[in-house]
């Protein structure tokens, strides 16, 4: 018998004469043709296509193929980082790996024994072990975007008086602690079109909070990377409002004081 790989369009279903293998994606598990409707086409689908079946991706999608080599052949040298976040697999292998190496050989089982509840399966790793493993991805320097999406909102820290800025005192109104205004923003920033982190900027400036130790809480709550860089938290996925809420009922800080960025305009938690 013949077996032959093809795709579910080219499937006629009265002509079927010999046994038909379709061909499904790594990456999404639907067939190729089907993957561009999905929210990873171009961080993981696109991907896998160009590497394991170039000429499928070709006839497929030709011309946004021509284009993504283009960009590929501009970034070579110039950007040494991960060009995508984990998949779960991915995810799954770096948890293991750093806390429990000898269940990597079962990394299959599990994930099709938790298909579809992957975000609970990594909730109750976080419980039972600790923060997730930082996805590199998340951790290289910040791109063009959002340098600036950044500078925007470091403007608006700036423009609000801290109270850093204060001559040291001598005596005995050296003794006395300066107020320091706290003003904590909570932003959303997309990376690759639909990939999105969670910015945190001024959680510093909160009395009796630690960034490191804020950021390992974030980790924990959303079951997802979190990192401090340059005061900055930040926090892998869209999690405006629960961080925002998180900040003012764990950390303490006043509704008044954290402001979301929702599009260039800061709105008061309050």
């Amino acid at each position: 018998i013949t077996t032959q790989t093809t795709t579910m369009a080219e499937v006629d279903v009265q002509s079927i004469t010999t046994p038909v293998t379709i061909l499904y994606c790594d990456a999404c598990g639907m067939p190729p043709e089907y993957c561009e409707y999905g929210p990873d086409f171009e961080t993981h689908c696109l991907p896998w296509l160009k590497k394991a079946h170039p000429h499928l991706l070709a006839r497929l999608h030709g011309g946004r193929s021509s284009n993504n080599n283009d960009a590929d052949d501009n970034d070579d040298g110039n950007n040494a980082g991960p060009t995508a976040p984990w998949t779960t697999k991915e995810r799954l292998i770096a948890f293991y790996t750093k806390y429990q190496a000898d269940k990597l050989d079962g990394i299959d089982g599990i994930l099709e024994k938790y298909s579809g509840k992957e975000d609970k399966l990594f909730t109750a790793l976080v419980k039972k072990y600790g923060p997730e493993p930082e996805d590199p991805f998340y951790l290289g320097s910040d791109s063009d975007d959002d340098d600036s999406d950044d500078g925007g909102v470091n403007e608006q820290l700036e423009g609000m008086d801290l109270g850093g800025n204060k001559k040291k005192r001598r005596g005995a109104a050296a003794k006395k602690v300066n107020k320091v205004d706290t003003r904590v923003i909570v932003q959303k920033i997309l990376r690759n079109r639909k990939k999105a982190v969670t910015h945190v900027v001024g959680l510093d400036t909160a009395p009796g909070i630690k960034l490191k130790e804020a950021s390992k809480a974030f980790s924990k709550r959303f079951a997802g990377s979190s990192s401090v860089k340059d005061k900055e938290i930040i926090i892998q996925g869209d999690h405006l409002e629960e961080v925002a809420e998180m900040i003012v009922t764990k950390f303490g800080v006043s509704g008044d004081a954290v402001f979301l960025d929702l599009d260039g305009e800061f709105v008061s938690y309050a």
